[in-house]
């Protein structure tokens, strides 16, 4: 989808993907107001009212929590994530519970 999207739309001068009619850039109260219109197109009512996915950083920390409960390797979702080994293992309840009894670099 982002390639047909870069394919008929090209990017700006600066390689920016999304940018205004003028080649500006968004600022933060459009993102966010589109950020939330796609969470009421995307999400149940509840789900809306929720913090579910209420930035779009949130992604990250869910991501993050997919692969490691996948069974990905802490150091690859690490480099994935561009985190170090450290981050993970310093707030692995933040990223999904009891990965630590799993995945002997959180048990260090």
């Amino acid at each position: 989808m982002l390639r047909e999207h870069v394919a008929e739309f090209g990017t700006a001068e600066d390689g920016r993907i999304f940018s205004t009619g003028t080649g500006g850039t968004y600022s933060s109260s459009a993102h966010s107001y589109v950020w939330q219109e796609a969470r009421k197109l995307a999400l149940t009512p509840a789900q809306v009212a929720s913090s579910l996915a209420a930035r779009p950083y949130d992604l990250r920390h869910a991501v993050v929590s997919l692969w490691l409960n996948a069974g990905v390797p802490a150091p690859e979702v690490a480099k994935r994530a561009g985190h170090s080994v450290d981050v993970l293992r310093s707030r692995p309840r933040t990223w999904c519970i009891n990965r630590s009894s799993r995945d002997p670099v959180f048990a260090g």
